[in-house]
């Protein structure tokens, strides 16, 4: 918008109720609170994902109040909006996980119409679970209002002997048990000590990734993602947030001026840095084909490639995300990249500021070891790798956090479902060497494309995560840790090679060269895929139906179309 122009704050509600002929839609809303000088004021929507089944997303209706505040105070009018969330972690291994990935979609989806249905001007979402943040940005993108994405925050560590723990622990705890590592009695410890309160999963998983790659993607206040889901804090940042959704739309700026492709690229930088969820490739790619943005799987190897490990964070590392909160936060991760020349600090942000203003407010803990700088770095590449080659044509996903083997060959283990993989591991067929492939469980596949902590976990806690490999077109959750190579595509279900891997297969993982490979001819890949039935859908009918009907493949994001 030009600097002459003024930007009308009730571009999009003058139409709902303005006029004589819409005392209809003014009476309904009289009928539940707002009167007539609220109508006259620009409508903000308020949009969260609370839902009564998880820690994730438990404050949000609490944390909305205090955004609603914020709004009346600047001279807004905020209506709460809900829509659905489902918790990876509490799926996690069962039929209900397909339903996690699908549910970004919706969430969009609700989002989106809620946005048009009811002629809002602006717009505060309120993400926490994995698949709530990119829902919620995906939507503010496609509406394209004046608008910010504010992330409800984390859950504090839970302490087991003494030590901090997250939900990772649990899931490892399930493996050592199994190894008969762990007594009945100390993983009921685990399990009742691991989640003290509200709050998204603790470390560097897939909510504090992509919470911490808005704020450098512009879209996410900088410094309002990593205090935690119960710090007091939390509420004036909510007061704060919806301040500054009226300022924003007093000033006309919209998400999409925002979402340039070096902002995609600064937030790619982010999740390197910090050793972040692989799950970041997936939504980053969705995201920007929201915005037209022309995202590349391959443009993940160059960033990373070209961006320093400086945040030991777990799960590859030793700290968790309120341990980052405490050392400095975001704006201390953006002042490091930035002295290091890795990112653009020339980027809008929603606060006004850039990038590099923002960065120039850090404040470090002095002695943190949490956030380093480049010349200190843990490694120095980042943490996501993309791999091709035989196995995986249009790209394949992997977390390095800088201990990892380099390479891996070894023979296939083929399970075409995750439950299959997991009762092997739990039964103690797989040895040294092995490479777990899981197939069948990509976006069409399963559909939706479940997450493996479960195995990927078992196979930690099994003491086998130094010596096996595991690959799967399904995908991993952030806490996933070792050779373990996600997002396979084309997928099985799409006539991928993935789907002409045999049992006893050499199959070899080449990190250094960005390759996974399976070691036989391509004429004898052809003629297996030739011969390959695929399997009947799981689902005929119903949202899983559609989903697999329309979905894209994993190196686009898996998006509906």
């Amino acid at each position: 918008m030009s600097d002459d122009t003024k930007f009308d704050i009730r571009h999009k509600s003058r139409v709902l109720v303005d006029g004589p002929d819409r005392a209809a839609a003014r009476s309904q809303l009289h009928s539940v609170g707002y009167t007539r000088d609220d109508l006259k004021k620009p409508l903000v929507m308020v949009a969260h994902e609370w839902i009564g089944t998880m820690p994730c997303n438990y404050s949000q209706r609490a944390l909305a109040q205090q955004v609603m505040a914020g709004i009346r105070a600047a001279g807004g009018t905020p209506m709460e909006v809900n829509t659905v969330s489902i918790s990876d972690g509490i799926t996690m291994g069962t039929e209900g996980m397909k339903a996690s990935l699908i549910s970004r979609e919706l969430i969009a989806d609700s989002i989106e119409l809620c946005g048009i249905g009811y002629s809002f001007d602006a717009a505060v979402i309120i993400v926490g679970c994995d698949k709530t943040i990119p829902g919620g940005a995906m939507a503010l993108a496609r509406l394209n209002l004046p608008g910010i994405v504010l992330y409800s925050g984390s859950i504090a560590p839970g302490s087991f002997q003494g030590e901090d723990v997250t939900i990772q622990d649990v899931f490892e705890g399930v493996g050592k048990h199994a190894a008969g590592n762990m007594t009945d009695e100390e993983l009921a410890e685990l399990e009742a000590a691991a989640c003290p309160g509200a709050g998204a999963c603790g470390a560097q998983y897939t909510a504090n990734t992509m919470a911490t790659v808005l704020e450098f993607l512009g879209i996410s206040e900088m410094g309002t993602s990593t205090p935690g889901a119960t710090d007091p804090r939390k509420n004036d940042i909510g007061v704060e947030i919806g301040e500054r959704v009226m300022e924003l739309l007093a000033n006309g700026t919209l998400p999409r001026e925002l979402l340039t492709k070096e902002a995609f690229e600064n937030g790619i930088a982010c999740a390197t840095a910090t050793g972040g969820s692989t799950n970041v490739v997936l939504h980053l790619l969705a995201i920007a084909a929201e915005c037209g943005i022309d995202l590349d799987i391959d443009d993940f190897n160059r960033v990373s490639d070209n961006t320093p490990l400086i945040g030991d964070l777990r799960p590859g590392g030793q700290y968790v995300a309120l341990d980052w909160d405490r050392a400095g936060g975001t704006r201390l991760l953006a002042k490091r990249l930035l002295e290091a020349n890795k990112i653009d600090g020339g980027q809008m942000t929603v606060s006004g500021r850039t990038i590099a203003e923002e960065a120039n407010l850090a404040e470090e803990t002095p002695g943190q070891k949490v956030i380093l700088d480049a010349e200190h770095a843990l490694k120095p590449t980042g943490g996501l790798v993309i791999l091709k080659g035989s196995l995986a044509p249009n790209g394949s996903v992997i977390k390095v956090a800088g201990h990892e083997r380099l390479t891996h060959r070894g023979p296939a283990r083929v399970f075409e479902r995750e439950e299959d993989a997991m009762e092997a591991v739990l039964e103690g067929q797989i040895l040294e060497g092995d490479v777990l492939v899981i197939r069948n469980e990509g976006p069409v596949g399963g559909p939706g494309m479940r997450e493996m902590l479960g195995v990927t976990a078992a196979l930690v806690g099994a003491g086998l995560d130094s010596s096996v490999a595991l690959l799967t077109d399904g995908r991993f959750s952030g806490a996933t840790r070792g050779l373990m190579a996600g997002h396979v595509a084309p997928e099985a279900a799409a006539g991928g090679p993935i789907a002409a891997v045999e049992e006893g297969d050499s199959i070899y993982f080449d990190i250094p060269n960005r390759e996974l490979n399976i070691e036989i001819s391509e004429n004898e890949v052809s003629a297996r895929l030739s011969r390959y039935v695929k399997r009947s859908p799981n689902y005929q009918n119903g949202v899983f139906a559609k989903f697999a009907r329309l979905v894209s493949g994993a190196d686009k994001g898996a998006t509906t179309r």
